[in-house]
């Protein structure tokens, strides 16, 4: 399955991306530095939230391109549903 992602979709998925890389970056710093557990863990979770935010909205691209895909058949939409829901899921 490969997603044809929208150029201001893609912009704002990438952002979400580097958003938490320099999230995760700053975690890594602060468990070198010794700080304190509740500001790792508040910045740890930061970071999962905007992973999660891009998974979904590229998930979410993904339904919008199989529902649009008039070309399958029922059997094809049911696989590509059932991919979906497994990599929706992977990341509840």
């Amino acid at each position: 399955m490969r997603l044809d992602i929208a150029a201001d979709e893609l912009k704002s998925v990438l952002n979400r991306l580097r958003r938490a890389q320099g999230q995760i970056a700053g975690v890594i710093r602060m468990i070198e530095e010794g700080r304190d557990c509740e500001e790792v863990v508040t910045q740890l979770a930061a970071a999962s939230r905007a992973l999660d935010r891009a998974g979904f909205s590229i998930i979410a691209t993904g339904l919008e391109q199989c529902l649009a895909d008039e070309g399958q058949t029922p059997a094809d939409r049911d696989r590509m549903r059932a991919r979906l829901e497994k990599l929706f899921l992977s990341l509840a």
